[in-house]
């Protein structure tokens, strides 16, 4: 395993280390505005949010690690106290990047990219009518994390206002994942895109205590097909199958067939019911498969 200590290897090095390893991020498309009245669009990964009531933004400008600089965005935040944070999708993600270029203070991201300038209810800073979600922010804290190549100014906005496009809400009026198509910051030069099969629905109630890893039986803990999300699905239940649940699988006629084929070789009927099980669960009845593979254990196993 390849060991780092921070400071001991370039910081352009330790930079990419840790974006490679904290992702995908989401970005925050800031767009502020110069007390001279230039707008500024600038795209941000080290950014999430961190509370709903206040509803809280943070985003990091950080200093560039080449000639420890700082940027425009940064610069509008700390004269201004005001910025509308715009969100990336897949439709303007390219548009996007041509946002990170340096361009001088007096040119306006918005023109050089292509991207429509909307005025603001609530801030001067305008808002980016290509993305389907805008929030008008007032900048409530701005954190200096140092002053060496690198460092970090956290950003603290609270959101005031917040704009989304009809056209990315479902029947419910929530956001689809699908609809909003959201892109998503990796190392180096990679993005992610979150929609399509990159979706993935996991459930899991809070308010429900599974019974966990450990009280699984020790043949269907330790199996060698099953993977830990596959575990973790069975662990998510609140108590183990019951002895009704467990004959009903038992008369499945795979099961059924399995267990005769297998009646002589233990080891053999296991490896079987596993894979049966793993079928199951990929198809999405975990249920069924905890039943089958409880047919395999002994009862001297819980």
């Amino acid at each position: 395993m390849l060991t780092i200590t921070p400071g001991a290897i370039p910081t352009a090095d330790l930079h990419q280390y840790l974006l490679g390893a904290v992702a995908p991020r989401p970005i925050c498309f800031a767009s502020t505005i110069s007390p001279e009245g230039i707008p500024n669009l600038a795209p941000y990964s080290f950014f999430n949010m961190f509370s709903s009531n206040p509803p809280i933004a943070v985003f990091s400008s950080n200093r560039r690690v080449g000639n420890n600089t700082t940027k425009d965005t940064l610069a509008n935040v700390l004269a201004t106290r005001e910025v509308v944070i715009n969100v990336v999708t897949y439709d303007i993600v390219r548009q996007m990047a041509l946002c990170s270029i340096d361009y001088p203070p007096q040119i306006s991201e918005f023109e050089k990219a292509g991207f429509t300038p909307l005025p603001s209810q609530l801030v001067k800073p305008f808002r980016v009518k290509e993305s389907p979600v805008q929030m008008e922010c007032k900048v409530t804290d701005i954190i200096s994390l140092g002053e060496k190549p690198g460092a970090g100014n956290l950003v603290v906005c609270q959101v005031l206002l917040m704009h989304i496009s009809e056209t990315v809400l479902d029947e419910q009026q929530r956001i689809d994942p699908h609809k909003i198509d959201l892109m998503a910051r990796m190392g180096r030069a990679f993005y992610c895109r979150a929609s399509g099969n990159a979706i993935h629905h996991i459930y899991q109630p809070f308010n429900k205590i599974g019974i966990g890893f450990d009280q699984l039986p020790p043949t269907i803990r330790h199996s060698a097909v099953l993977t830990g999300n596959h575990l973790a699905q069975l662990a998510a239940f609140t108590q183990l199958p019951d002895a009704d649940a467990v004959l009903q699988a038992a008369a499945l006629p795979h099961v059924a067939a399995l267990h005769r084929q297998y009646a002589q070789q233990p080891d053999a009927l296991q490896q079987a019911l596993h894979q049966y099980a793993l079928q199951l669960i990929d198809a999405g009845n975990p249920d069924l498969a905890f039943a089958a593979l409880m047919t395999g254990v002994r009862n001297n196993e819980y």
